[in-house]
């Protein structure tokens, strides 16, 4: 009984210990706010061992600023954040405004970067060591309840050291440099890159030029290593589909070439690599890119003829019965 009573009283200290923060959930995580000085693009990665991080820690819209809100979370520094950065304020100033009127400051991080490359973070004295931030031109970097102190200035030298490439990869090596230094001291779980436009062009599609999450998995960074490719790959895929709406075959052919040759295996990137050669004049090519496809998936062959009508394969009917010739 003597040692029931205990674990009563640990637990009913544990739970009045976060009735001041409400239900808000924990995100003890590293993350990193960034901007590209050559192309102004803002992004904010994440990896936390916590289910769908990205869900609230990470924050963006074009042409106003990116955030990281974690720790015990105050989603709603995202949104106001933003607000305030689209009044015009500051990243410090937005900052200062947000901790000040936050009764759980304490235990909060927040880092925030506006259009110009501003970057202001916070650490609360009770967030969970190792916890800090790092901030810099054009970039914070900030961690609570990492393994190691090292996790700050590992990101911090993997953001500078890979200028030049895309900012979601650099945002990637940042998060990847966390890890190596045993990042997180419960594990991993989730991750999340967000990367939005300079400029708003007020179609939220086109503002976000890259947007992945990494809900639930057991080494999420190598699982975002393998996505932000992929997306690369359908970018690609994506511009060839726009060429092809404009009539320029030979430039569809370059993109789903491109395409292709990031993923060999890729049924579909193959098919479109096929279409694109058959449109060209190039039949005989994709004639053997056609019975590839159809020898390992028939659906391909079926969907083949369905393409003539919206104008996505424009072949004479002679050229069309040989491609479906090739499945008997």
């Amino acid at each position: 009984m003597k040692y029931l009573l205990v674990i009563m009283l640990f637990f009913s200290q544990f739970l009045y210990s976060q009735t001041p923060f409400g239900k808000e959930p924990l995100a003890h995580t590293f993350s990193i706010v960034a901007r590209d000085k050559n192309t102004g693009e803002m992004g904010v990665a994440v990896q936390s061992h916590w289910f769908s991080v990205g869900t609230l820690v990470t924050w963006g819209e074009a042409g106003i600023g990116v955030i990281a809100t974690q720790s015990f979370v105050n989603p709603a520094f995202g949104p106001d954040g933003l607000n305030l950065l689209r009044e015009g304020k500051s990243a410090k100033e937005v900052l200062k405004i947000l901790i000040n009127n936050d009764e759980g400051r304490d235990v909060r991080q927040l880092a925030i970067l506006d259009k110009n490359g501003n970057a202001a973070s916070y650490t609360g004295n009770k967030c969970i060591a190792f916890a800090g931030n790092i901030e810099g031109t054009n970039y914070s970097v900030q961690a609570n309840m990492m393994i190691s102190e090292t996790v700050c200035p590992a990101m911090e030298k993997a953001f500078l050291s890979s200028e030049g490439l895309p900012l979601a990869e650099r945002l990637l090596a940042a998060l990847e440099a966390a890890q190596t230094e045993g990042g997180d001291i419960r594990g991993k779980q989730s991750a999340a890159i967000l990367v939005v436009h300079p400029e708003s062009t007020g179609k939220i599609w086109e503002d976000r030029i890259v947007d992945l999450r990494i809900e639930d998995h057991p080494t999420p960074i190598i699982e975002m290593r393998r996505l932000l490719k992929v997306h690369r790959a359908y970018e690609h895929m994506n511009q060839g589909d726009l060429e092809i709406e404009h009539g320029n075959m030979d430039k569809a052919l370059y993109e789903y070439g491109a395409a292709e040759n990031m993923f060999p295996n890729n049924l579909e990137m193959k098919y479109w690599h096929a279409v694109s050669l058959a449109n060209a004049g190039k039949t005989d090519d994709a004639l053997v890119i056609f019975k590839n496809i159809f020898s390992q998936d028939i659906n391909w062959h079926t969907l083949t003829p369905r393409l003539i009508k919206p104008g996505l394969l424009l072949i004479s009917e002679e050229e069309l019965k040989l491609i479906m010739d090739l499945i008997k």
